[in-house]
């Protein structure tokens, strides 16, 4: 079903799959009043697609409207206007979103960096297989790819082709310190379970469910799609479903994603596993945002590269 006015379907987008850009929504529909609100406060000025079908009570315009392709359609600004293509260029360009479970902005807590640079550095870099690069800072390897963590400074940044960059998205910093100042001396114990078997189990319904809608959304008919994103993250393939992938998010942090095709019968689906240890390490919300950080990239398709700062 269309899901903006102008008749676009929004749901096949990928800025709607991260939670980036929601759907504009039918000229009669909430979604859409809200939409033309955010839209002349922040652009100073509605889509006029949108505009003019809550101004004419008119749900789709391809399919209500009886002067359907007017002038708000051929003037070149909306649906794809160089307005729209440029807005997508944008977003596609910017870091994942980092959401907390109930959809506000993460922020790193300053009581964490201010932790882990008094702590000892050594015994953090032994329980976390890490490596320490200063009195304040540790290399800590993350999925393909490193991390260096800098307590003095409050700043993460990648391993990008052998350079330094500044990481621009809090959720990777966050989950970082965490594993960082919670790591125990229990390792991998190669024995996966599902969120079902996890001690804290309850915790992953409603806004904690695990962020796998997207990613099958945008893999479920797309295998090597999921085969190619899974490997730009570093993805070890095991012999699980139709097409599964371990990712090690940090050293003592296998997560393993596992895809079944769908077919006339069945559809397609996909489930995350954890190493039994996991707990041992982390408490049921960081879990929730490692899978939500590694389904974001997944989607994202492009390895690590949207963790950097632009510009």
């Amino acid at each position: 079903m269309a899901t903006g006015a102008c008749g676009i379907d929004c749901s096949v987008c990928r800025l709607n799959l991260l939670g980036e850009c929601s759907t504009c929504g039918s000229g009669k529909s909430i979604e859409g009043a809200k939409k033309r609100g955010a839209q002349e406060r922040i652009l100073g000025a509605p889509c006029p697609i949108l505009a003019c079908a809550i101004d004419n009570n008119v749900e789709f315009c391809p399919k209500d409207c009886d002067d359907f392709p007017c002038n708000n359609f051929r003037d070149k600004r909306y649906p794809f206007s160089e307005g729209y293509l440029n807005m997508q260029e944008r977003r596609r360009q910017a870091p994942p979103p980092s959401l907390s479970p109930i959809g506000e902005r993460v922020v790193v807590p300053g009581e964490y960096w201010h932790d882990l640079a008094n702590s000892n550095m050594g015994e953090i870099c032994r329980r976390a297989m890490a490596v320490q690069r200063s009195a304040s800072s540790v290399i800590l390897p993350f999925l393909n790819s490193s991390l260096l963590v800098d307590a003095e400074k409050r700043e993460g940044y990648v391993d990008l082709a052998e350079r330094w960059v500044l990481i621009d998205h809090p959720l990777t910093l966050l989950t970082a310190l965490v594993y960082l100042l919670n790591a125990t001396e229990a390792v991998p114990m190669d024995q996966m379970v599902g969120v079902q078997e996890l001690k804290s189990s309850h915790f992953f319904q409603g806004p904690h469910k695990l962020k796998t809608g997207s990613v099958l959304k945008r893999y479920g008919n797309d295998p090597e799609g999921f085969k190619n994103a899974a490997m730009a993250l570093g993805g070890q393939r095991v012999d699980l479903a139709d097409l599964a992938f371990k990712f090690t998010v940090f050293p003592k942090i296998p997560i393993y994603y596992l895809l079944w095709n769908g077919d006339d019968e069945f559809p397609a689906n996909l489930v995350v596993l954890f190493d039994k240890s996991i707990e041992k390490h982390l408490a049921a919300d960081s879990i929730w945002g490692i899978v939500n950080l590694v389904s974001d990239l997944l989607v994202l398709g492009q390895g690590i590269s949207p963790l950097i700062a632009r510009g």
